[in-house]
């Protein structure tokens, strides 16, 4: 069904289907911009364009059209493409052109279709633990594919670190700290690959000065895990602040200009972690602290008043519930803009 909405939407913006990619799962509210840079991560997509958005009842969600720069290599793509401000991953479909007698692109075109991988292939088993006749062939007939493409699951680039290299200022192409850090730190959290292939892609986002330290880790201590690596990169290149100082930079926390509350507040949650982890505020003063600084910080004053946010400050809401609620606003003042200016072109 999605690949056939793929097809006809396609269709209608004129696109081409081999440069066509179809996101679903996204939360209503989120910018153009952070699903543009989201779907951009994938460096094999090449420039990514949204060239449109509709809402699925059926899946509840946003369906965004997107235009990329490079044709699709199924290879390339995960089943599902984590936004760069955290939360849910967001599902990929894609178009293979189906070959008559083309194995490989029609179990791609299947696997795709059904939100897999070749990794998931290797888990078909049967309720009682024997694997069946047909799985035993798939499992078999995977093996031989991946043996021949010599492409094995946690090989697959869609998972590769940006660049660090820890000089300063960073230069272009490269990563900040903190944003390597919180890729480095999604890759060992969340990542289903060994610790050996974390470690791995770890060491092929790093140059220079980031790399020389590493691998000096790795002459001093061979048996370091992923995460030491990552603590090494953040003693070295990370400025030191003390508690004072972090909760100072959170108290200085303003909405810029063009910036949507949800994304504010986003930004809010990050420092406030560092603050609570440094031992600038203990744990149970941070609900209060976010409000505060969401409401001292704001230029959304619209949004502050419909969400009565400073009424709730002897009782504030956890971060997921005000990211929800925002988000739930922003989706509801976006379809009425949205509704305006349509009405406004038909009169």
């Amino acid at each position: 069904m999605l690949t056939v909405l793929l097809v006809n939407w396609c269709k209608g913006e004129s696109i081409d289907l081999k440069h066509a990619l179809l996101l679903y799962g996204v939360p209503e509210g989120v910018s153009r911009d952070e699903i543009e840079e989201t779907a951009g991560t994938i460096k094999a997509l090449g420039k990514v364009v949204v060239k449109g958005k509709m809402f699925n009842s059926q899946l509840q969600s946003l369906m965004v059209l997107c235009e990329c720069r490079e044709e699709i290599n199924p290879m390339t793509i995960p089943p599902e493409i984590m936004p760069i401000s955290g939360g849910s991953g967001w599902k990929a479909v894609y178009y293979v052109e189906p070959q008559p007698d083309d194995f490989e692109g029609k179990l791609l075109t299947f696997l795709q279709n059904e939100g897999k991988t070749l990794e998931d292939i290797q888990g078909l088993r049967t309720h009682g633990g024997e694997v069946d006749g047909n799985s035993e062939a798939i499992i078999r007939a995977v093996s031989e594919l991946m043996v021949r493409t010599n492409k094995q699951p946690e090989s697959h680039p869609y998972r590769r670190l940006r660049i660090f290299s820890g000089v300063i200022p960073t230069p272009a192409g490269e990563e900040a700290l903190d944003i390597w850090l919180e890729q480095a730190t999604l890759l060992v959290d969340e990542g289903e690959c060994s610790d050996k292939e974390k470690r791995r892609r770890i060491l092929e986002s790093l140059k220079g000065p980031a790399l020389e330290i590493i691998q000096a880790v790795r002459l001093t201590q061979p048996d370091a895990s992923p995460q030491d690596y990552i603590e090494a990169i953040e003693t070295i290149f990370g400025r030191v602040e003390s508690a004072e100082e972090l909760y100072l930079s959170f108290r200085a926390l303003h909405q810029q200009p063009g910036e949507h509350l949800s994304e504010f507040l986003r930004r809010l949650e990050r420092s406030l972690v560092k603050v609570v982890q440094g031992g600038g505020l203990p744990v149970s003063a941070a609900n209060k602290a976010r409000l505060e600084q969401l409401v001292k910080g704001s230029t959304s004053e619209l949004m502050l008043l419909q969400l009565k946010i400073r009424e709730r400050m002897e009782n504030p809401p956890s971060f997921l519930n005000l990211l929800r609620e925002v988000m739930e606003e922003e989706g509801c003042q976006a379809a009425k803009q949205s509704q305006t200016t349509s009405n406004g072109h038909s009169e």
